[in-house]
């Protein structure tokens, strides 16, 4: 069956592709075309190639670059050499992320450590505190349910804040992993962004090196016709023209 008129045979993969995934040769970097000789020997750098075997290779060279520089790929970089192969999108919203793995225990703790820390707590727990000495102090009440010293404050008190401290504890700890997921989910972006410019850098020398190529090859053919025109020599008049002067008579 011959190929269609839009699809061309990737020489890598040997399968039928779009003209429009096809990537010439001399636009593949350097040590990416080496690594897909290695891999396809009958494949040479005058042939395209399809996009998919091009990025399946370009993850390669990326994944064995960090495992030299760093050794063991972790799992953030796998992830990112994985959406940088398949060209997806790696920014995601992590704050609904993490909320979704909330619990009801987790969000409870968390609305008790934010109204803990407000104002307005401050406020209640002060007017409770004024009214519970007021309502202790005031002459005309006799006995008073908790006389000066005010051991039953005390004993409130303190099992308030031995309540109220290890929720608090616990929202801090949540919102350190969720500063921790903000920390890998940025540092994912930025080597997926680095790997990205990396590439464009690539991509523009390639192309400037084509470039380059073709201008000099333009400006032999021009140096060709110059010298060319230069040693012909000069046309003569034709004398049958109408307007040409006649041969003048020995």
């Amino acid at each position: 069956m011959p190929p269609a008129k839009n699809a061309f045979r990737c020489p890598v993969c040997q399968q039928q592709k779009p003209v429009r995934d096809a990537v010439h040769g001399d636009a593949v970097h350097p040590p990416v075309a080496e690594l897909i000789a290695r891999s396809s020997p009958s494949w040479t750098r005058e042939q395209s190639l399809c996009l998919p075997c091009l990025n399946r290779f370009r993850t390669e060279y990326v994944a064995d670059a960090l495992e030299a520089q760093k050794g063991e790929l972790s799992a953030l970089e796998a992830d990112v050499l994985k959406s940088l192969a398949e060209h997806e999108i790696l920014s995601r919203d992590t704050g609904a992320q993490y909320d979704a793995q909330l619990t009801t225990g987790e969000r409870i703790a968390d609305k008790v450590a934010e109204f803990g820390g407000s104002w307005r707590f401050i406020l209640i727990f002060a007017a409770v505190l004024v009214g519970w000495i007021a309502l202790n102090s005031i002459v005309f009440l006799r006995p008073p349910f908790d006389p000066f010293p005010y051991i039953l404050l005390n004993l409130v008190l303190s099992c308030l804040a031995a309540i109220q401290a290890p929720i608090i504890m616990m929202s801090q700890n949540r919102q350190e992993a969720r500063d921790r997921l903000h920390a890998e989910h940025d540092y994912q972006v930025n080597l997926k962004a680095e790997l990205e410019i990396r590439q464009l850098h690539w991509k523009v020398d390639q192309l400037i090196q084509h470039q380059w190529q073709r201008l000099l090859e333009i400006q032999k053919i021009q140096t060709d016709l110059i010298e060319e025109l230069a040693h012909r020599p000069p046309r003569q008049p034709r004398r049958d023209h109408p307007g040409a002067a006649p041969p003048e008579q020995a």
